[in-house]
């Protein structure tokens, strides 16, 4: 029943959205997992709703942005804390207003590594209850679809939102299940992030409603890993009356926190310069072709711009690919991932500032954590 609910929006997705995700491609540079250069080294932490905002209100007249402003200011307390040399930024540390598209050219200024959203959740039956967290995709079921369409209503509350967001209805299931299919280059690593999200809470006694994917506009914007993480029901007696308590949203901020550190740990781990791996390379290895090649990607394109050194600051060599549907330009075919971290350097000291890296397997675009692994086991 759901496959076909999923596919009767589908088709009517091709005929209505095409336009808006064009424009949204277009304006937004979309980045493969660049951890830091390379480690998890910045976070955005943002507190969900604000200002003439209030999100869900609940139990006792509780305010969702209340709730998940005090959470949020605590992981990122907690994150500073722990890491000091770890960028903490918040979308807000107040009681104000920030725009969805805001919040996402928040982290994609900053370049950042992780970009988590705190919310508490709201249902129509007080008996729901539960947490669970979100990365930005296909929905599962009609329950997921409506959490998002709640969240995107935030949008209606911006100044000229029609424009800013060219035409996306967040009351229509259409548009909000197409953002699932448009940004998927880092869903496997939101997914990673999510499940330990949900682990930490498990292990608090909280009931797991599970990892799940939804269209989210505050993530579709991001150009990193993301999740969006409800706390719990607010609307539920027990649980608002829980999350209502500043030590219970202690007990949340860390599970939180303790999340963020696993996940550190693995990609801190994946991206490790060689000489701080505990396994020596023997020096025949180095002659082992795995197969990856590293390029860097200079810019893309919805339509051909050819690959004269002309229109790339006289960069020789570029090639033009198509990936998913639009036309990449990328330069070099380097088989380890300290040459292509170099190339990227001199690229980037050719004018292109936002060059990053790529990984090319069989002819097919993969995670740079993928091509690592890939080499590893090659060795």
């Amino acid at each position: 029943m759901e496959l076909r609910f999923i596919t009767k929006i589908m088709k009517r997705i091709i005929v209505n959205y095409v336009p808006f995700f064009i424009s949204f491609l277009m304006l937004t540079s979309f980045y493969p997992f660049r951890p830091g250069e390379y480690g998890l080294n910045k976070v955005v932490i943002d507190a969900g709703h604000g200002g003439k905002d209030p999100g869900a209100i609940g139990v006792d007249k509780i305010q969702e942005k209340d709730i998940v402003l005090d959470i949020a200011l605590k992981v990122g307390n907690a994150i500073k804390k722990a890491h000091p040399n770890v960028k903490v930024v918040y979308t807000r540390d107040t009681d104000v207003f920030i725009g969805l598209g805001e919040r996402a050219k928040i982290a994609n200024q900053m370049n950042a590594d992780l970009f988590m959203s705190i919310h508490a959740d709201a249902a129509g039956s007080s008996q729901a209850y539960g947490t669970e967290t979100f990365a930005l995709g296909l929905h599962r079921s009609k329950e997921n679809l409506e959490t998002a369409k709640r969240e995107n209503k935030a949008i209606l509350l911006e100044e000229n939102y029609e424009v800013k967001y060219e035409g996306f209805d967040p009351n229509s299931d259409e548009s909000v299940i197409a953002l699932g299919l448009m940004q998927q280059e880092n869903l496997d690593n939101s997914l990673s992030i999510a499940s330990k999200v949900q682990d930490q809470f498990v292990a608090l006694g909280r009931r797991n409603r599970g990892v799940k994917q939804a269209g989210f506009m505050v993530l579709y914007k991001t150009t990193m890993p993301s999740v969006l993480i409800e706390t719990g029901f607010i609307t539920n007696l027990k649980e608002g009356r829980f999350l209502n308590k500043q030590e219970n949203r202690a007990k949340i901020a860390n599970g939180i926190v303790t999340a963020f550190n696993d996940y550190k740990k693995e990609v801190d781990a994946l991206f490790a310069p060689p000489s701080t791996q505990k396994e020596t390379v023997k020096p025949e290895e180095s002659t082992i072709d795995s197969g990856v090649r590293f390029k860097v990607q200079l810019t893309s394109s919805p339509k051909s711009i050819g690959t004269d050194p002309k229109e790339f600051n006289g960069i020789e060599g570029v090639e033009e690919m198509m990936i998913k549907g639009s036309y990449k330009y990328a330069v070099g075919n380097e088989k380890s991932f300290e040459e292509g971290v170099t190339l990227q350097s001199k690229i980037r000291e050719k004018g292109y500032k936002d060059a990053f890296l790529i990984s090319i397997y069989k002819g097919e675009r993969i995670p740079i954590s993928q091509a690592l692994e890939i080499i590893k086991k090659a060795k």
